[in-house]
């Protein structure tokens, strides 16, 4: 074959290489959303869809990322536990996402957590949660226990003064392992277990006359009581009703929820709910620019002036961020370099500080307790001095406090015993 033949073939495959290479670079970046858009935690989620759908179009029209547009993926898991797995894997192995976005229940995060897993994806919650996890592809955007649920107890305590405790959850594992850990700080702080009252209901849970009166029954010992409440999803409307319709007020009997914002407030009548309060690491009255530009852009995008923003709202908004500069930072959306390099980066939080994602893919985060006011906003009547970094593995359970996450090499381990010496090789412990 004569030079000039060589020639035209080389510059024949290096021109196929280059169109390759020039439509693989054009391809959008895909994100899956993983939200229930109908059932019981759609009344939560819904609106995690539409902050996604927000900030993928601000991205897009600021240029997207390394010259890619992004494409939304949405689908809907309906509030059903193995569907979120089933669609979890549709999005990964079917439309190839390039990351997910998704869940708002424990439940639902550990029946997609294998999937992420076997399919190496890319996870980002946005949720607070029970900790007692951390795996190489999930980030944890929302509080662990020690970034809402101690703070919010040593406050009550400290503060308040209260000496008897409700702890009322929705019947799953975040309630459950949450009030776990609460029940043993409270009796390592001599809270007798006779001071200590736990009850349980299903999701979606709406007759509460019953339960209300039990509580009511117990803060009447002469002890300042509160409830510390890690009730999920639609039942909070009949449950802060009912509260309303026994007569019970802040005053008496404080409530601190760890699930109820801005959002689950626009449903009902705030005037009986005054003074009661929520532990979270954002609330749309925080004093900052950053607040007042993500509102303006949510009620725009929204098209309603009364349209409200709240902490997962402002999680999502974090971990969309660490993922776009994460991907800059790699120059690629390949799921390992990601995950690489998004170790210590640091993006903006809506409450005039940064966050930054920590080696054991927890972030660090203020810590806000508001109080209700009439119109269904939160007025903060505490907060932390500076920032807190999340802790995947609790000091007061005994199979927990000694473990560490750690995912940069060469521990790259999620639960690593510094007694032992030993990763224990899973995202989760087996009792948990």
């Amino acid at each position: 074959m004569s030079i000039k033949k060589h020639v035209k073939l080389g510059l024949s495959a290096l021109a196929l290489s280059i169109s390759f290479n020039s439509v693989a670079a054009e391809d959008p970046i895909k994100v899956g959303i993983l939200h229930s858009l109908s059932g019981t935690m759609a009344i939560s989620e819904s609106t995690l869809k539409d902050t996604m759908l927000m900030l993928i179009e601000k991205q897009n029209e600021a240029g997207g990322v390394l010259g890619r547009q992004l494409e939304p993926v949405v689908v809907d898991p309906a509030s059903n536990w193995p569907l979120f797995a089933e669609k979890a894997r549709e999005l990964l192995a079917k439309e190839e996402v390039d990351v997910i976005f998704g869940n708002w229940t424990s439940v639902s995060r550990k029946s997609v957590l294998p999937v992420v897993e076997e399919l190496n994806g890319l996870l980002f919650y946005p949720v607070q949660y029970e900790g007692e996890e951390s795996s190489e592809n999930v980030f944890y955007t929302g509080a662990a226990p020690n970034q809402q649920a101690i703070p919010a107890v040593d406050y009550l305590m400290n503060d308040i003064g209260v000496e008897r405790w409700v702890l009322a959850g929705t019947d799953y594992v975040y309630p459950r392992t949450t009030n776990k850990i609460l029940e043993t700080y409270l009796k390592d702080k001599g809270v007798a277990a006779d001071d200590i009252m736990i009850n349980y209901t299903p999701f979606g849970h709406s007759n509460w006359q019953s339960i209300v009166s039990d509580i009511k029954k117990f803060g009447s010992a002469g002890k300042k009581t509160a409830v510390v409440s890690t009730i999920n999803g639609d039942a909070n409307v009949p449950f802060y009703r009912e509260l309303g319709n026994q007569g019970i007020d802040a005053a008496d009997i404080p409530v601190v929820a760890f699930s109820v914002g801005e959002q689950e407030l626009s449903g009902i009548d705030t005037g009986p709910l005054v003074g009661h309060l929520a532990a979270w690491n954002y609330f749309m009255s925080v004093d900052s620019d950053a607040n007042y530009d993500f509102i303006d852009a949510w009620v725009e995008y929204t098209g309603q002036e009364d349209a409200v923003t709240n902490d997962p709202m402002e999680a999502h908004y974090i971990g969309f961020n660490m993922y776009i500069e994460a991907v800059k930072k790699a120059g690629t959306v390949d799921v390992d370099a990601v995950k690489d390099a998004i170790i210590g980066v640091s993006v903006p939080n809506l409450t005039g500080g940064y966050a930054t994602m920590m080696p054991n893919h927890h972030i660090t985060k203020p810590v806000l307790i508001g109080e209700i006011q009439d119109n269904g906003q939160f007025s903060v009547v505490w907060e932390t001095p500076s920032t807190v970094a999340g802790d995947a593995w609790s000091d007061f359970l005994p199979g927990s406090k000694d473990l560490i996450s750690d995912w940069r090499k060469p521990l790259f381990c999620g639960n690593f015993n510094v007694v032992s010496g030993t990763c224990g090789g899973k995202a989760e412990v087996a009792s948990q």
